[in-house]
């Protein structure tokens, strides 16, 4: 296995579906086959997106979620305990937006490993470090109604515990890199302290795999946009949940920071932890430059050591055009190589 240089690159989550497999630039589009076909089109997307990472020089790889609709669903949908045609209205992400969402109605299981085989498939394709991601338990929480449990907090523990024995077969699978997506902790501040970073322990027991914990501000639905509109000049929700976080045993912790209104001192409070540092920002419309992408990770190496970075994405890119996010890759590639010139790396 390759191993990784400094300012290691990575992605967070999602990349582009081509149309083949479901309608293109659109969050949670249906399959358009089933089946064995469904399968071997999964993985002929997940191979063409990991060749261009590879090409772009991105150093820790991952599927870019094209084996699932949804980054929490894909991982639900083969739980048992979930009634999905009991619909609830519930408000998600404290109300910022209302959905019908799926009900869970009795104690949760998870009777097979459900993305064990696509990371065994993504392993025997590359000889670079790979990264599979799974939903955390306080957004998945965030994500499903509770018609069993009675306490958010019992819940996300039953979740975290099913996550666990998922992690561990993806770590068996050949999975270096796991990463859990968190979106809620910016949202749920208190919370995150009382419940959802134990939930999030519990998630990572035992794991020998580099664990993550990637935190973005929402992205690709109207509803987040407007949200970030409300928040002023400075975004400072990680300045409440950053030492919490690192004081736990989570190694990485993943942030949206080019672009964004996100304080750059805030990587200070990390001073434990590796930080995946978004040096591309994931809208519509914006090509960087590998100049812009190595001064996003300067500024970062001005408040955290250079050796602790890994430049990233802000997030996933699903809505994206995939030419514009063939871009991104490489300009994000490209960008690091430059800045590990610049702060003598190479």
């Amino acid at each position: 296995m390759a191993s990784s240089p400094p300012l290691a690159t990575t992605t967070v989550g999602s990349l582009p579906k081509p149309d083949w497999l479901a309608e293109p630039e659109k969050l949670w589009a249906a399959w358009r086959l089933d089946g064995a076909a469904l399968q071997s089109a999964k993985e002929r997307a997940a191979l063409e997106w990991l060749r261009a990472q590879e090409e772009a020089g991105i150093d820790i790889v991952g599927d870019g979620e094209q084996f699932r609709i949804h980054f929490v669903h894909g991982f639900l949908e083969r739980l048992d305990g979930i009634d999905w045609t009991r619909k609830t209205r519930m408000g998600i992400r404290n109300n910022r937006y209302e959905a019908e969402v799926p009900t869970v109605t009795g104690p949760l299981a998870r009777p097979a490993p459900v993305h064990a085989a696509d990371a065994a498939f993504m392993r025997r394709s590359t000889t670079r470090r790979l990264k599979v991601t799974l939903p955390g338990p306080m957004t998945i929480c965030d994500t499903l109604a509770d018609g069993h449990y009675g306490r958010r907090a019992d819940m996300a523990m039953r979740f975290a515990e099913l996550l666990n024995a998922e992690a561990r077969d993806l770590e068996a699978a050949g999975a270096d890199v796991i990463q859990f997506d968190e979106p809620a902790f910016n949202v749920f501040l208190e919370e995150v302290r009382d419940w959802g970073l134990p939930a999030l322990e519990r998630a990572m027991q035992g794991l020998k795999a580099t664990t993550v914990v990637h935190i973005c501000y929402g992205y690709g639905i109207e509803a987040n946009i407007q949200w970030k509109d409300t928040l002023g000049d400075a975004w400072r929700q990680y300045e409440t949940i950053f030492p919490w976080i690192n004081a736990s045993s989570v190694q990485q912790v993943s942030l949206e920071f080019a672009g964004s209104r996100v304080p750059h001192e805030v990587l200070r409070l990390l001073p434990d932890k590796d930080l995946l540092v978004g040096a591309i920002e994931v809208l519509p419309g914006k090509l960087e430059t590998p100049e812009e992408v190595a001064a996003n990770i300067l500024a970062a190496s001005r408040h955290a050591d250079s050796a602790r970075l890994l430049p990233c994405t802000n997030c996933g890119m699903a809505p994206l055009p995939a030419a514009l996010a063939r871009g991104k890759l490489q300009a994000l590639g490209a960008g690091a190589a430059l800045a590990r010139a610049k702060l003598g790396r190479g």
